[in-house]
């Protein structure tokens, strides 16, 4: 005998829920659709900035790192409406991985601007060095994580496990994480030398040997600069922990299986960074003034002794 009509709704949800859910819990369509605008503002803005300000290194990195937030929770935004469908969740988890990525390397570009400002010879690494060493890292690591997230992605659509993939992405993340701490301990090591004057040994000699001050105006704007760039640093130190944690914990572990901790510790940690980089942007907190020591930093380059390595 058919079952009555009343009784279809209960046996479809009945069904529903014993379709594999990979998510583990429905993603909250009111929060999702709040971050999906968010990026937009952020990434729209990025690129108005970077085309207003002529600052085009922005564009493959914080613009990028805008589109790729945009497209892993727009998938999220689809998941809130059928969490089933495989499609949308292995959109989100390329997405969201990778997604911060790009903002980090942008500040590894904002460092050696600030470095440059200030003053190479309190610094470890010229800023040359800095953008070739960190960002072919966060190549790397862009690289690894999105070739983990596709090998989970696949697994999940073929109903297998996704702990392979995990693994792989564990291993981008981690090698991401040390990244920024290892930036983060040169970029503090500058700013102790900066603020008690203490250049490495053997730099201050050149600098003033030809006549040059060697150490740039801290001004009010670079001040806030150099805050903004120490606020976006710590959220994506915090996201890149918590990224670490949840897939050491597996992909049906609690703490990936929590919305919550999701939302704040991701997205809410990017969108702080994302952000911060709009109010305080470089083209209006970083533009050069007239250099004193450029023709002592002309010199400098013409006698090979500008950039200086560990």
């Amino acid at each position: 005998m058919a079952p009555s009509m009343s009784l279809l709704p209960a046996l479809v949800m009945r069904a529903a829920e014993h379709r594999f859910n990979p998510y583990h819990y429905v993603p909250t369509e009111w929060i999702c659709l709040s971050f999906v605008t968010l990026f937009t503002i952020s990434t729209v803005l990025h690129l108005g900035q970077a085309i207003r300000y002529r600052i085009w290194w922005l564009l493959p990195t914080a613009f990028v790192s805008g589109l790729l937030e945009i497209l892993g929770w727009s998938a999220r935004l689809w998941s809130s409406f059928n969490p089933t469908l495989l499609l949308p969740f292995e959109i989100q988890v390329i997405g969201t991985i990778i997604g911060p990525t790009p903002l980090i390397a942008a500040d590894f570009m904002i460092l050696g601007r600030i470095i440059h400002r200030l003053g190479i010879r309190y610094s470890r690494l010229s800023p040359k060095w800095y953008s070739i060493i960190f960002c072919t890292c966060d190549i790397v690591s862009l690289s690894v994580q999105g070739f983990g997230g596709t090998v989970a992605s696949i697994a999940v659509g073929n109903s297998q496990s996704p702990d392979h993939g995990a693994h792989i992405m564990l291993a981008g993340i981690i090698f991401q994480m040390i990244t920024i701490s290892i930036y983060i301990l040169l970029a503090t090591e500058f700013f102790l030398r900066f603020f008690t004057d203490r250049p490495l040994g053997g730099r201050e000699a050149v600098y003033h040997s030809l006549g040059g001050r060697g150490r740039g105006e801290l001004d009010q704007k670079l001040r806030i600069m150099i805050m903004a760039l120490a606020f976006n640093t710590t959220c994506l130190l915090i996201r890149a922990i918590y990224r670490t944690i949840e897939l050491l914990d597996g992909f049906s572990g609690p703490i990936i299986s929590t919305e919550r901790y999701f939302n704040i510790l991701d997205g809410g940690m990017i969108t702080l960074a994302i952000l911060t980089i709009n109010f305080v942007h470089p083209g209006v907190f970083l533009v050069t003034p007239d250099k004193v020591d450029s023709d002592v930093e002309l010199k400098l380059k013409e006698a090979g002794l500008l950039y200086y390595r560990l």
